[in-house]
């Protein structure tokens, strides 16, 4: 690793700066769903925040209280050394970020607008029904996970232990997300009724069916195929300013006769609109088309850019 190149570079970057901000602002959401919809309501959903609860509870009951963001970021800490010494690089500084920022975010909320305010008399949740507040939770949340997705980031917690199982005992991603989940769930019998630990376990399924949809949409990548008289122009763009690979096909037009060349090439979305927007500056024209590829196996997604 280098340490000037791989840390302190990334730092002068806008880049950097304005993706800090952005998982700043998606996990202060993630934060509002967690102590608004499951503090009060004491549900608890398939994830840290969940077996914080349940931890909190029983330190509570012993007589020794103890807050469940304090919780939060004691076990994503330990989550996160776990990861770096099970699983290695594979986690990078966003996830370190957004794990531990999730508890104090917590407690800011808290001091900004106490749930306790939106309460009426008799009331133990902020919708009035459980059912209500799990439907708001997987809908912030999710609207939370959406933007640190489009960043290739995550809320971690979760996410760290279901690649653990992942690893170790070879279970898909999906599976992994799943099991973690049902085991912290099961644990909320020590301190819920049986009726909201089945609430608990369907708004794990429901989250977990959340996270596969914007997974997905986080491994799509673009198939762009461009015909153009420039073409050798547009190749060297892609390969040496994108630093991805391209196909070149013959092709003859079915109108006219005319022989052209075809490139081919998969990009991210950023990529994608890059490469658009140098076609429109240096007014090269052709027929481009352009798709969603979900899936791509083989030495994209392992092969590392070639370095200036």
């Amino acid at each position: 690793m280098n340490l000037k190149e791989d840390v302190i570079q990334p730092l002068g970057t806008f880049k950097f700066w304005k993706e800090l901000v952005i998982m700043t602002v998606a996990m202060f959401i993630a934060a509002a769903a967690v102590y608004y919809f499951l503090l009060p309501s004491n549900l608890v959903i398939g994830s840290i925040t969940g077996l914080s609860m349940v931890i909190a509870s029983l330190f509570s009951a012993a007589g020794i209280p103890v807050k469940v963001s304090v919780v939060i970021v004691l076990i994503n800490a330990l989550l996160l050394v776990l990861a770096w010494l099970l699983i290695g690089a594979e986690f990078g500084a966003k996830t370190v970020y957004t794990a531990l920022i999730l508890g104090p975010f917590v407690d800011i909320w808290e001091k900004i607008l106490p749930y306790q305010t939106l309460l009426d008399p008799g009331q133990t949740s902020v919708m009035g029904d459980p059912w209500f507040d799990l439907l708001c939770f997987v809908l912030v949340l999710s609207a939370s996970q959406t933007i640190l997705f489009n960043i290739n980031a995550s809320t971690g917690g979760l996410d760290i232990l279901a690649k653990i199982v992942n690893k170790y005992l070879h279970f898909d991603i999906g599976t992994s997300v799943s099991v973690a989940g049902a085991l912290i769930c099961c644990t909320a019998f020590t301190v819920n009724p049986f009726r909201l630990v089945v609430i608990g376990l369907i708004g794990t399924w429901i989250n977990g069916l959340a996270l596969d949809y914007f997974t997905a949409g986080l491994n799509r990548r673009k198939r762009v195929c461009i015909i153009s008289s420039r073409h050798e122009e547009i190749r060297k763009y892609i390969i040496e300013d994108l630093q991805r690979g391209c196909s070149l096909y013959e092709v003859t037009g079915g109108y006219n006769g005319h022989k052209n060349v075809e490139i081919q090439s998969l990009l991210t979305q950023n990529e994608f609109a890059d490469l658009m927007s140098y076609l429109k500056q240096n007014d090269i024209h052709g027929f481009i088309t352009a798709g969603n590829v979900s899936e791509i196996y083989g030495d994209w997604n392992s092969k590392k850019k070639k370095k200036k």
